[in-house]
């Protein structure tokens, strides 16, 4: 009777074991042993496959996580906008499935700290009534988008580098006095309007003729932005009325009024 010839020999030279259930490497499709099946423990020359797309029994297409060791499908792509792989639900965030392109914050220092108090402490001691000059907004500003970062409401799903922070000062009749926010530099002064309506819970009647409409406004001048004008051109202009991380104004206007006249009554700080 002829022998059978089942199984197959482990490739790794020094070994040579013969495994009658022999492990298959995906990149080389060489044979390996229950030692030596890991790419690592055979010195494997091949690059690791790329996962592709598979279809389910039922042919529907499906789409595995690229996240290492992980074996979850998803139905539809769920794809990272910074890296631009598709994981599943479980790692779809930048922290889950440890993002190439997540942008770590950088640690705090004890000497940052001290200069950041200093700033503070000069603005707080150099107030002086009527409009302060762009120079000392843009400063007063960067230190205050320090603090804003933290604790800012807002789209979550934005690009870090896409986000523009402010201190919401909303309309007196709310019975708050401001929120931080952010928006997309991207959007129009309209959208961020209603945008902000809706994180702070406030009645929006802007598709009303006749109501009282929501107006962004300049937190110096009390001038009503234009509805279609965008951030990012507000914030590109050479005396720019927006800083990133800087004050601005919600309000109720009525619709032949320009602005406020006293941006005290929201401000006291400035």
């Amino acid at each position: 009777m002829a022998e059978l010839n089942i199984g197959k020999h482990c490739q790794v030279e020094s070994c040579n074991l013969k495994d009658f259930l022999p492990f298959v490497c995906d990149s080389c499709c060489g044979f390996y042993c229950l030692e030596h099946r890991s790419r690592d423990a055979h010195s494997c020359s091949q690059e690791e496959p790329i996962k592709k797309e598979s279809q389910t029994p039922s042919g529907s297409r499906s789409y595995p996580c690229t996240f290492e060791n992980c074996k979850e499908k998803e139905l539809v792509q769920v794809i990272c906008q910074h890296c631009e792989k598709h994981f599943c639900l479980a790692h779809r965030h930048q922290n889950d499935h440890k993002c190439e392109r997540l942008e770590i914050p950088k640690p705090r220092m004890a000497a940052t700290k001290e200069l950041v108090q200093k700033i503070v402490e000069s603005k707080d001691g150099s107030k002086t009534k009527g409009r302060r000059g762009a120079k000392n907004a843009a400063t007063a500003a960067k230190v205050a988008l320090m603090k804003l970062k933290l604790h800012a409401a807002g789209d979550k799903g934005l690009p870090q580098t896409e986000r523009t922070y402010f201190q919401m000062y909303l309309p007196k009749e709310s019975g708050n006095c401001s929120k931080p926010m952010f928006f997309s530099s991207k959007w129009s002064v309209g959208k961020v309007v209603d945008y902000a309506a809706s994180l702070a819970s406030l009645k929006n009647n802007n598709n009303v003729l006749t109501a009282k409409k929501l107006r962004l406004c300049h937190p110096q001048t009390g001038k009503a932005f234009q509805m279609d004008d965008t951030l990012v051109a507000l914030l590109a202009q050479p005396e720019s009325p927006l800083h990133n991380g800087g004050n601005v104004i919600l309000e109720y206007l009525d619709n032949e009024c320009t602005g406020l006249e006293d941006v005290s009554e929201y401000i006291t700080e400035t």
